[in-house]
């Protein structure tokens, strides 16, 4: 039976439709509320906290997401369904109130029912933290995808790590980045459902021995193990405006005896806990770093332990209802990335060693399931582990890999170039050097039907350079699967005002299907629409001015350009092309005060890895220059500068909305594809960019004219590398350029602190400028002048912007998604029934 509450508007009502709401339906969320409140929590309405409010909404909104999750799972199971299993190392959710609300079609009801109770919705929604899941584009990515297999209504699990500290919370300290623990999960999360019923024992280092039955069959036993426990938890995945609920699985180590109680008696109390230290090690933190060799050989380890959990639950549930003859049938893995490649080695051993199959139909069985999503050019970002340190860790699955290696060299790689050693070594599995190295992404490919980049251009070019000969080889395992954004967070959630706007045009059913946007187009013309557009956009600028003020304590002007660069920092991605076009606008803006320029906010958002100085250094600058900035009164408040510390989804969400600019201007040939260009321009914002990554495909949905196009492209990127390229001739030639460099390295800006900007100064000129900012520096500026003219004529510019919203359907996750499940994963939607 359902629920009354679920009887809400459903798919073709959006959460922020003018249909009415039931009265029993906000009486019943009330009560739902309530009861939360005092029965789960211990709380009367009198004495409860904000954070008691929002825990007894989430757990209200739970209950209809765990409805329905029964109903999906058993509907599943009576079908013996085929599933795709998503691995992947980050899920970067940001909060998920307000999403799941929106999903299950239940915000209104719950946004009255909280009005009744005294309480603000947007103020409830806004109390919990971002989920520490996860990093920056891979895991938001993982994340739109497994809300549209939801609301698409495929059977999906997705697997990662429960990580008890996120990436780490940011701070500015004296302009430099200071890293905190990112205690997301201390006071728990009420999305969270331990399954210890599937809880998974995980086996690491120990020694191979061979071992001889009566017959005198030789066998390869892992022995000498050390154990490790995997406890499960789920969180629901609520697909919109259906009935569908997936899950999301994610792992807890635990070691496997906690506690030694006769050490302890004996009074070694810090020794008798030290297998429940060592064990809760491994899920404590994303991304451990990997500079030492026991921070590398922690890292192994959890990967490892994610996927051996992982393909155990994976063949558990596979066992209730199948023979094992019959994997492949019903199950698609894919691997977001290199880091879940283990899975391929981990399944091989089990199906070896565990049931005893022979290694040719094992390894046919494995590459059917396998599909691997390549997210990099970056060797950097292309794992390789050491044998020495695979051997220590992992000796079973090191002997796997050499028996793929052998296979695939003599029966692929020699068939196809007899007797060329030279591509048997570009092609291996392992690379030769010292010490000999196991490549991961090698790996991937050959254990895999599939291999996809995640932009036709980043396909292009794992195609010819970075897989280029495996490209030869198996030509009909490389696709292109262009990334997408979930509609539903990144508009209609993030951007109410917008998303009812548009409602109000063209219907409510664009959230599912976002190919309706086109229906705008003809609204760019409409100038009464255009108001409107433009008046929630200044609203947005007013709601972030006052964040940034909070924030940064810089005042901003909302009438100013807002000019947006929010992603990792990385020297790829150019942060510091963005500052040296700020030190140029500056220092014109010195020398005339009354310069016509348009008053800009430059908005930053960033988080660099911890052991990266170089991309701390820009932070610094950054910092060090908007503080002098924003401080100078001569320029008149023409120019500010702002870095938002702590990016996450959630900061996200406060940004793109009141975007006017979008900076995408990652050397061409490096960004495999962003997504934030996608959400930005979804929600208006104009892309100024580089024709890299989903760059070239926006271009030519939104129109050249509605884009600001610049710099080198890759085929010229690569010429002028084969030539020789001297980022001094830039430097010496261009009289602003040389300006702002040596005006950057005096220590003007940051006095005798001046060690990171005279770093990253160096990077531009004594180390060679590796990402081509000097090459591309004359070319921004030039297209930064076109957006300043542009912004001038504010009809033009809203005609751009709504063309930018009215075009960017492609861009959803949805389509994405669809592509997979048709092309890769041989995956149908199994739509489930309300009355089930």
């Amino acid at each position: 039976m359902r629920s009354e509450l679920e009887e809400a508007p459903r798919k073709d009502e959006s959460a922020f439709s003018s249909a009415a709401v039931k009265p029993e339906d906000v009486e019943f969320f009330k009560k739902k509320i309530v009861n939360h409140l005092v029965h789960s929590l211990a709380h009367a309405p009198h004495t409860a906290t904000d954070r008691d409010w929002w825990l007894a909404t989430c757990l209200a909104v739970r209950d209809v997401a765990l409805e329905r999750f029964g109903r999906t799972q058993a509907s599943y199971r009576k079908k013996n369904v085929r599933r795709l299993y998503y691995l992947s190392l980050e899920y970067l959710m940001g909060r998920l109130l307000r999403n799941n609300m929106i999903n299950t079609g239940v915000y209104d009801a719950a946004r009255q029912a909280l009005s009744d109770l005294g309480l603000d919705i947007h103020q409830v929604c806004n109390e919990g933290p971002d989920m520490g899941l996860g990093n920056g584009g891979l895991g938001r990515l993982a994340a739109c995808f497994l809300d549209s297999l939801a609301t698409l209504e495929y059977p999906a699990v997705g697997y990662g790590i429960l990580y008890e500290f996120g990436l780490f919370r940011q701070e500015f300290v004296d302009n430099h980045q200071v890293e905190h623990p990112d205690v997301w999960m201390r006071y728990g999360n009420p999305w969270q459902i331990v399954r210890p019923e599937y809880t998974v024992e995980v086996n690491i280092y120990g020694n191979v021995e061979r071992r001889f039955n009566d017959l005198g069959e030789g066998k390869d036993v892992w022995i000498n193990t050390k154990q490790i426990v995997g406890v499960p938890w789920d969180i629901p995945i609520v697909g919109y405006g259906c009935d569908t609920v997936n899950f999301l699985r994610l792992w807890e180590s635990r070691a496997s005896e906690e506690f030694n109680f006769s050490v302890f008696n004996d009074g070694g109390y810090v020794e008798a806990v030290r297998e429940k230290v060592e064990g809760e090690t491994i899920s404590k933190v994303l991304y451990p770093n990997d500079s030492t060799e026991s921070g590398k050989e922690l890292r192994l380890v959890q990967q490892y332990f994610f996927v051996a959990c992982s393909v155990r639950d994976i063949l558990r549930r596979h066992a209730r209802y199948n023979e094992l003859d019959t994997l492949a049938d019903k199950a698609a893995i894919q691997l977001n990335d290199t880091h879940p490649s283990l899975a391929i080695l981990e399944l091989m051993r089990i199906l070896l060693d565990d049931h005893g199959l022979g290694w040719g139909r094992a390894w046919e069985m494995c590459r059917k399931i396998f599909g691997y999503t390549n997210h990099t050019l970056l060797p950097e970002a292309l794992e390789r582990w050491s044998v020495p340190l695979f051997q220590k860790v992992l000796p079973r699955h090191l002997q796997i890999a050499d028996d793929i290696n052998r296979h695939f060299l003599e029966n692929h790689v020699e068939v196809k170039w007899p007797g060329k050693v030279e591509k048997k070594r570009e092609l291996s599995i392992f690379e030769e050097g010292s010490p000999q190295m196991l490549r991961m992404g090698w790996l991937s490919v050959i254990g895999s039907h599939s291999t996809n980049g995640v932009a036709a251009l980043h396909t292009k070019l794992i195609k010819e350079k970075l897989f280029r000969s495996f490209n030869e080889l198996y030509p009909e395992r490389f696709n292109n699967k262009t990334n997408g954004i979930t509609p539903r967070r990144w508009l209609l959630s993030c951007n109410p005002e917008l998303a009812a706007l548009i409602t109000d045009r063209i219907g409510p059913d664009w959230p599912g299907d976002l190919n309706q946007l086109t229906q705008l187009e003809p609204f760019a013309d409409d100038i009464e629409f255009r108001k409107e557009f433009m008046e929630i956009k200044h609203r947005n600028k007013m709601k972030l001015a006052e964040l940034i003020e909070a924030e940064c304590g810089v005042v901003v002007n909302p009438k100013a350009i807002f000019d947006v660069q929010i992603k990792r920092l990385h020297e790829y991605k150019r942060q510091h092309l963005n500052l040296l076009h700020i030190l140029s606008l500056y220092r014109k803006l010195l020398k005339n005060p009354d310069l016509d320029v348009l008053p800009r906010v430059f908005i930053f958002a960033a988080k660099a890895a911890p052991g990266y100085a170089l991309a701390k250094d820009i932070i610094f600058a950054i910092n060090s220059v908007g503080q002098k900035i924003n401080n100078d009164s001569r320029i008149n408040g023409k120019l500010k500068v702002a870095f938002l510390p702590n990016y996450g989804v959630s900061v996200a969400e406060k940004i793109i909305p009141a975007a006017d600019v979008s900076e995408q201007i990652s050397t061409a040939g490096k960004e495999a594809s962003g997504t934030g260009n996608m959400k930005l321009a979804l929600n208006g914002a104009l892309t100024i960019g580089t024709l890299d990554g989903a760059n070239v495909e926006i271009r030519t949905e939104v129109g050249e004219e509605n884009i600001f196009i610049f710099g080198l492209t890759v085929e010229e990127v690569e010429d002028l590398r084969s030539k020789g390229y001297n980022p001094w001739e830039y430097y010496d030639g261009n009289e602003d350029l040389r300006t702002v460099i040596d005006w950057l390295a005096s220590g003007y800006f940051t006095g005798e602190d001046n060690g990171g900007a005279g770093a990253l100064c160096n990077s531009l000129l004594d180390w060679g400028d590796p990402f081509l900012v000097l090459a591309d520096y004359e070319a921004y500026v030039a297209s930064q002048a076109e957006v300043d003219r542009a912004y001038r004529d504010q009809d033009c510019w809203a005609r751009m912007a709504i063309l930018n919203t009215a075009r960017m359907g492609k861009f959803s996750s949805d389509r994405t998604i669809r592509e997979y499940a048709e092309e890769v994963w041989n995956l149908e939607p199994s739509p489930v029934s309300a009355d089930a």
